[in-house]
């Protein structure tokens, strides 16, 4: 047992001094600077890991003025998109030794989104993500003051606020070109939930492709990105129209498609063919697997990040961050029977 009191926890000038570095190399190496030999850089990491070294992040920040802290605003983090991008926000603030504190919302509303933005004020937060693709979440935070950098997922031309989005309008054409490449020419679409962003864009893309191939885009039926309203959004479709294809907005609701076309006694992709959006895990496993369009929402995260990082060191970067969306063929579609 110690009888002269609490241990000292290691501080920098211990770790230089068992590297055998400066003080100022020990803060070069810490902050990934590019201008340390690979060897030097070695040395200090074996000193920080014997002695457990841990950064005063308090002490740093009255040095910096800075928190360290990104403020992220989420919402619907329970569904894969979401989930992911947050994900990716995280693992690049962390390796840019930033925490993250996160702000999640139950319903988007101008009192929720507000409530937020004082919540990250109070915390003096160095920057602020947001990850609600809402238009409701953009005006309400129109007539807000910032004193820090903010990215907004899905801001667009035209908004105040830099953004970084998935091209939501591609990948919507991608797989309507999908299905009119396998000759279809009645293509239903399911979308999400109204007035988001990303679901506004895709039922764009439907309508955009089918235009350019002289079809019309009159089976539109909305959803909520569950399974559920995907399966009554799917009976729907069965009991009311005619149409040999559906591009739906989501894979979750995708699954609802799926059971309520073959309960209905209908073979997929025999009698109706089935895109889906996002490419989560287990779409390659549904049954049959499932067409969909591929997002990389962890890049979208790390994407937000960089953003709000340039802009604290001063770089306004480059604009808008966009993410390109690719096609992945599987088993729910082929060519219309007749």
């Amino acid at each position: 047992m110690s009888t002269g009191g609490a241990v000292r926890p290691p501080v920098m000038g211990d770790v230089a001094k068992m590297a055998g570095v400066s003080h100022q190399t020990v803060s070069r190496v810490l902050n990934n600077h590019p201008n340390v030999s690979v060897r030097t850089k070695q040395r200090v990491e074996s000193a920080i890991a014997q002695l457990g070294y841990r950064r005063n992040t308090a002490a740093r920040s009255l040095v910096t003025r800075r928190s360290r802290t990104i403020g992220v605003l989420a919402c619907e983090t329970g569904q894969f998109g979401p989930a992911n991008t947050l994900l990716g926000v995280e693992q690049a603030g962390r390796e840019a030794g930033y925490f993250v504190s996160i702000a999640n919302l139950r319903e988007v509303t101008d009192e929720s989104v507000n409530d937020a933005i004082a919540h990250f004020r109070n915390q003096s937060v160095d920057g602020i993500v947001i990850l609600v693709p809402h238009p409701d979440v953009l005006a309400a935070l129109h007539d807000v003051s910032f004193s820090v950098p903010i990215v907004a997922v899905g801001a667009g031309a035209g908004n105040q606020l830099t953004g970084a989005s998935l091209d939501q309008r591609l990948g919507a054409r991608l797989a309507v070109d999908h299905l009119i490449g396998l000759g279809h020419r009645r293509i239903a679409h399911i979308s999400g939930p109204p007035h988001w962003i990303d679901a506004a864009e895709r039922i764009n893309g439907w309508q955009e492709s089918l235009a350019k191939a002289g079809l019309g885009a009159d089976v539109l039926l909305q959803g909520g990105w569950d399974a559920a309203s995907g399966y009554r959004a799917g009976l729907d479709l069965i009991e009311q129209h005619s149409v040999t294809a559906v591009f739906v907005a989501n894979d979750q609701m995708a699954v609802g498609v799926l059971r309520a076309v073959q309960e209905a006694g209908f073979r997929i992709p025999g009698d109706i063919s089935v895109v889906g959006y996002d490419d989560q895990p287990e779409a390659e496993f549904f049954m049959p697997p499932l067409t969909t369009i591929k997002q990389d929402f962890e890049e979208l995260g790390r994407r937000c990040m960089e953003a709000v990082l340039q802009q604290l060191d001063g770089d306004g970067g480059t604009g808008d961050q966009i993410v390109t969306p690719r096609l992945v063929i599987r088993a729910t579609t082929a060519a219309p029977l007749n």
